[in-house]
């Protein structure tokens, strides 16, 4: 990834803590939790590592069969599931075309090599089942490896051929019975925490089935302080890469292997811990949606029989029907479809259509400067407005960065603003709108949000 991303906070938080008490947190809120498993939390941390993909992914002996994770180059040191540093993760929807119902599965991913500590379970598909893929990483940089060395060769052919054609996206290809369209980035320049297969085709038949009655999307709701439940579109959600990772999470044993999270894995391993993938989805589906008395869009867990879950896809389709303007699509600054440190209007294009967003005619149409301007805005003034309420809730990181859910946001849009983000006060020559008071761990206990930023000086 050419451009680190500041990170929303780190991984290395939430040390240590077990199932139950996990569960406990999970319930207020806590969507993250950083477990030191055995030797691999000491060992270096490899941030760039990639995902040996499954034959067949998008079908149910693919879904059920686990993700290899390795490192992208050995020479910079291993890359370990358990280690949530380096942690990738998977989640899948998948879609009845005859009923429009869509169910959640979450596809295990397990270090190369290895065997999980629970075999996945294997979902019953509909029939024609359209199967979306979608991938995030506690990393740097996540790059899909093919499944095999024949079809690397193939692959690498494709992708030549399409370089040479001037096409621009990368392609993972598959064979078997079931080919998997996967993008991660353009030629040289991977989206850094993002991926996606077959989203293209999940979220064209799901708008499909939305105009043909068969999907219904509910209403967003009344929030708490008077304005409409937010969306991951949402300009008071949105940070500096928004719609980016997934909600999925993993159950982790002290050996370091994993297995999928549902409440018969839990009791098989009694003192396995969580490990989860810290997003704008978890974000507005765990927190701040509970604290405003806002309920998104729900769809069945295949893996854990009798749970609703919200998924990235669910929330994108929420966002497309019901965000009122101004929208927030993903801007051409955004960290993770800067090629090379520039702006590219190909690698926009390929990250929004892998979240149900429209693409962009060009860089002005990805503008970041007016994505900045509405950030100043709308998303000031909810936040602000919202202070009393979410400073009533914990913080996602289990108060080691920040005092409580305002403080998170507060600092999140922080940095979002800064030179380290999108570089908004540079954009529109102004001081930092949000300044952060910490305590002598370094811990954010206060924010002040200014509603009319200052110049720069």
């Amino acid at each position: 990834m050419q451009a680190r991303r500041k990170r929303r906070f780190s991984p290395f938080m939430l040390i240590g803590i077990s199932v139950t008490a996990v569960i406990a947190l999970i319930g207020v809120g806590i969507f993250v939790v950083r477990p030191l498993v055995g030797s691999h939390a000491a060992a270096t941390v490899n941030m760039d590592c990639s995902l040996i993909m499954p034959a067949d992914p998008l079908s149910a002996q693919g879904l059920a069969t686990p993700y290899q994770l390795t490192a992208t180059d050995p020479a910079n040191g291993p890359c370990n599931e358990a280690n949530a540093n380096q942690s990738a993760f998977v989640q899948a929807v998948i879609l009845d075309p005859a009923t429009g119902k869509m169910s959640a599965y979450e596809p295990l991913v397990i270090d190369q090599g290895t065997q999980p500590a629970v075999q996945p379970v294997v979902p019953q598909l509909p029939a024609h089942a359209v199967v979306g893929l979608w991938f995030g990483d506690n990393g740097n940089a996540l790059t899909l490896s093919r499944h095999n060395a024949r079809a690397a060769a193939q692959g690498d052919a494709a992708a030549q051929a399409q370089t040479a054609a001037g096409a621009q996206r990368v392609h993972v290809t598959l064979r078997g019975r079931l080919g998997a369209n996967c993008v991660n980035g353009t030629a040289g320049s991977v989206f850094g925490q993002f991926s996606y297969c077959n989203a293209v085709a999940f979220f064209r038949e799901a708008n499909r089935l939305i105009a043909a009655g068969k999907i219904t999307i509910p209403a967003l709701g009344t929030a708490k302080d008077g304005g409409v439940c937010p969306t991951t579109r949402d300009f008071s959600i949105v940070d500096m890469d928004q719609s980016d990772n997934v909600q999925t999470q993993y159950l982790a044993t002290g050996n370091g292997q994993t297995a999928q999270l549902s409440a018969a894995n839990q009791t098989k391993l009694a003192n396995a811990t969580v490990i989860g993938n810290p997003s704008d989805n978890a974000l507005v589906t765990r927190l701040v949606d509970p604290a405003l008395g806002c309920q998104p869009l729900q769809i069945p867990d295949l893996v854990n029989p009798g749970t609703m879950v919200s998924t990235l896809a669910t929330d994108e389709l929420q966002a497309a029907a019901d965000q009122k303007a101004p929208v927030a699509l993903v801007p051409a600054g955004d960290p993770m479809v800067l090629n090379n440190g520039n702006e590219s209007l190909a690698k926009t294009n390929d990250y929004r259509v892998g979240v149900d967003q429209p693409r962009a005619d060009n860089l002005n149409d990805a503008s970041t400067t007016a994505y900045c301007r509405n950030l100043v805005k709308v998303g000031l003034p909810r936040i602000s407005g919202e202070q009393t309420i979410f400073q009533n809730f914990p913080s996602p990181d289990g108060g080691t960065v920040t005092s409580n859910l305002f403080t998170f946001l507060a600092n999140r849009l922080n940095a979002t603003f800064s030179a380290g983000g999108l570089n908004c006060v540079s954009l529109l020559k102004i001081q930092n709108p949000v300044t952060l008071t910490t305590d002598a761990n370094g811990v954010v206990t206060a924010a002040t949000i200014a509603i009319n930023p200052a110049p720069a000086a």
